[in-house]
């Protein structure tokens, strides 16, 4: 019987367990988005997950919506990421890293000369993001042109040969939780016409335009996706049929021979069945359309994880607070041992507190 700390292969990439820590937003990316000296350490210390998906990253400077949060569209950042991984890797561990567009969840201060946030949609959410001035409302977004559509895509390629540039083992493409490539796929936000609005068919184009761009950059056995079909997550409506239209992304995911898709079960940090969600998403029947690896996420605790993994439907599972003040997590997993306390007050920007002090067992 498979067990979670069984090695996995997803891909091309060797995984030591399938203990896989989720990406994390933490804001404490340095003056030009770039990771520094404690993002080394904070990976570091959580080297022993079979895999580590980094933080959400920008693929360009209009990819950004919060505070702080890194990029993969500059030499710099590409340099700062270089010693993450090389520090990740020394230490025995795994990383990849996900690539990340917000789409319409931005301000205009976040923005090169200020620019409005840009979409599927000229409307705009009632939803806020993290800036200088703390959380505030959105800015107005404006519809993406057809003919820009090539540039994003050529963004999220030029983002991927950059992560494998600085080391990476592979990439992930946000398509969840209501950021760009989400409000393309869902038709509560899409609400365009054309090659890339209407139908599903066409509602689906963006992602997998880019996830074929991707793959063609750096490999099938490199790339993996995140999805959420049930997440409201800032103020981002459920499409009206998220089981077809999930079973036809997934469809075509699985013909392009990608290495995992990382589904988020549930609203995201929220409930695994929200009653909102009718009829319920049928995550097994998702997960039977597709023949790569299959990563679950939300809400899972030891057992569950342990029994899912048993089970055989699922090959590894994500997890993304315990992993934020337990560095030792996979350890504290076998040994069913208690967890430290997260100090939510310290979970976006700042320092070294609540960040890379959390203690390991035996080091309280």
């Amino acid at each position: 019987m498979t067990t979670l700390f069984d090695p996995l292969k997803l891909g091309d990439i060797a995984l030591n367990n399938r203990i896989v820590m989720a990406p994390l937003t933490r804001n404490r990316a340095l003056p030009g988005q770039v990771p520094g000296p404690l993002t080394v350490e904070y990976y570091t210390q959580r080297a022993s997950a079979g895999l580590i998906i980094a933080e959400a990253t920008q693929v360009s400077a209009m990819g950004q919506g919060y505070l702080d949060t890194p990029g993969i569209h500059s030499a710099e950042q590409v340099a700062g990421w270089r010693k993450v991984t090389d520090a990740v890797h020394a230490a025995g561990g795994r990383i990849i890293l996900q690539l990340w567009h917000v789409g319409r969840i931005s301000h205009t201060s976040l923005l090169p000369g200020g620019a409005s946030p840009v979409s599927s949609t000229s409307r705009r959410p009632n939803a806020q993001c993290f800036t200088r001035d703390g959380f505030v409302d959105v800015s107005a977004p404006r519809a993406l042109r057809d003919d820009e559509l090539p540039g994003l895509i050529d963004d999220y390629r030029r983002a991927a040969r950059n992560a494998i540039d600085a080391g990476f083992d592979g990439v992930e493409v946000h398509s969840a939780n209501s950021y760009l490539l989400e409000q393309f796929l869902r038709d509560s936000v899409n609400d365009r016409s054309g090659p890339y609005g209407g139908p599903l068919e066409n509602r689906a184009r963006l992602l997998l335009e880019i996830m074929a761009a991707v793959v063609a950059e750096v490999g099938a056995g490199r790339t993996g996706v995140r999805l959420s079909p049930a997440t409201t997550f800032c103020d981002t409506p459920l499409d009206s049929n998220p089981q077809a239209l999930h079973s036809h992304v997934l469809d075509r995911l699985s013909a392009l021979g990608i290495a995992f898709v990382h589904m988020i079960e549930g609203e995201t940090g929220g409930e695994r069945a929200p009653a909102s969600v009718k009829p319920p998403i049928d995550y097994a029947a998702l997960r039977a359309r597709f023949n790569g690896g299959w990563i679950a996420n939300n809400g899972y605790d030891r057992q569950m994880a342990m029994d899912a993994v048993a089970s055989g439907g699922i090959d590894a599972v994500a997890f993304g607070r315990p992993f934020i003040s337990n560095p030792d997590l996979v350890r504290r997993l076998r040994d069913n041992a208690p967890h430290n306390d997260l100090r939510a007050d310290l979970m976006y920007g700042g320092g070294a507190a609540g960040y890379t002090d959390y203690p390991a067992l035996g080091a309280a």
